[in-house]
């Protein structure tokens, strides 16, 4: 089949490189613009690209979509179908409308719950033990087109967002492999979603990384590993200044301190008491201009005075 494939991410080249396996035939790549990375700030491209070009696909990484241009553009390529994967743009109808079969998104949740920009990181915030992926046609609306598939997995308890972004890419890519062929069969399935039963997944931002200790351990556990690897939970009950928790885990340990106390630390990590009167571990961590680090090596320059 002839596939216009637009994505960005790592997540988007599980299911760009399923699409090349199958043998079909790329008509081209769209990807969001290269752009500065690190301290050099030298321009940087995508993770798509980076794949595409190994592949020697045309890429194309147009600034703005809404215009005659891209429109132009996407008509040449003549795409019988256009699949998107976390492109990171709305796409406006008169392009999804170009490709004879339409065009599908792999969305990285069981629809219609978790729609929007950061599906996978609120699963684990709101204490999900499932999710999946589902491939959808794409509409005017937000992630509320009809769903062709769905795939579901569950998630582990010590799992954080970054390594469930991995699984739910190659979960999706297959997901996508049996779409596309189930459209060139003709036997593609079209369930609308019920809309009532929707909910929204915004995207992350600084606000949500302060701890607050007086909630439950698990829920501190979950928003650590929902914030992985940005922009992370934080706290300064550990030293007095901001650190990055990377990695806790629930000890099951029970306490009478009060919620934010260090009630141990050494090799194995740094106990804190949580509002549930259970022992939360922090086990990995990053100090403020330091280095992410285990919390026994932490430990070892910045012994706790207790």
């Amino acid at each position: 089949m002839r596939i216009l494939f637009m994505g960005t991410p790592d997540f988007a080249v599980a299911s760009l490189r399923r699409l090349v396996e199958d043998g079909h035939e790329i008509c081209g790549v769209l990807t969001q613009p290269d752009k500065p990375k690190n301290r050099g700030h030298k321009l940087a491209p995508t993770p798509v690209k980076e794949y595409a070009l190994t592949k020697k696909l045309a890429v194309y990484q147009p600034a703005a979509l809404r215009n005659s241009e891209s429109l132009e553009l996407v008509r040449s390529l003549k795409p019988e179908l256009i699949v998107v994967a976390a492109y990171g743009k709305l796409l406006p109808e008169d392009i999804l409308n170009v490709p004879p079969l339409g065009s599908i998104n792999v969305h990285s949740s069981l629809l219609p719950k978790y729609r929007g920009a950061a599906p996978i990181n609120w699963a684990v915030l709101n204490g999900e033990t499932e999710t999946g992926v589902s491939i959808m046609y794409m509409a005017k609306e937000l992630d509320a087109g009809d769903v062709i598939l769905q795939k579901s997995t569950s998630i582990g308890e010590t799992e954080d967002a970054q390594a469930l972004t991995r699984r739910l890419a190659e979960l999706g890519a297959e997901a996508l492999s049996e779409t596309v062929k189930a459209l060139g069969d003709g036997t593609a399935a079209r369930i609308p979603q019920d809309h009532e039963k929707h909910t929204y997944a915004p995207m992350l931002g600084k606000e949500l990384s302060p701890v607050d200790w007086t909630r439950s351990a698990h829920e501190i556990s979950c928003q650590v590993r929902g914030l992985i690897p940005w922009p992370c939970a934080a706290t300064d009950v550990i030293s007095g200044k901001e650190m990055k928790l990377y990695a806790v885990q629930e000890t099951g340990e029970e306490t009478s301190a009060r919620p934010g106390t260090v009630t141990a630390a050494g090799k194995q990590g740094i106990d804190l008491a949580c509002g549930d009167g259970k022992i939360l571990r922090v086990t990995e961590l990053q100090a403020k201009g330091g280095k992410r680090m285990s919390a026994g090596a932490y430990l070892l320059g910045h012994p706790i005075q207790r």
